[in-house]
């Protein structure tokens, strides 16, 4: 992927997050790249500015409803007729 056409869909706080929704983006079929200044993951404190999940302008919007679905909580299981 080309660096400069990546937009951000959202920003995480530890390199964990970033890399399980880039996960799903994945899954998907969104392709992603967690961007995070950090040194190459050898001083993990110069993430003061958030750990970046970057896609193509393209596919913004889609990711977006991707995570969103992601972090949503899970609808309680039905009357399964039982009890």
């Amino acid at each position: 992927m080309d660096p400069d056409a990546l937009v951000p869909v959202a920003t995480y706080v530890s390199n964990i997050e970033a890399e399980l929704a880039r996960s799903a983006l994945e899954a998907a079929a969104i392709d992603a790249l967690v961007q995070a200044d950090d040194c190459g993951g050898t001083r993990p404190h110069l993430w003061m500015g958030g750990i970046r999940l970057m896609v193509r302008a393209e596919d913004a919007d889609r990711a977006r409803e991707v995570l969103n679905a992601e972090t949503r909580p899970m609808e309680p299981a039905g009357d399964t007729g039982e009890g």
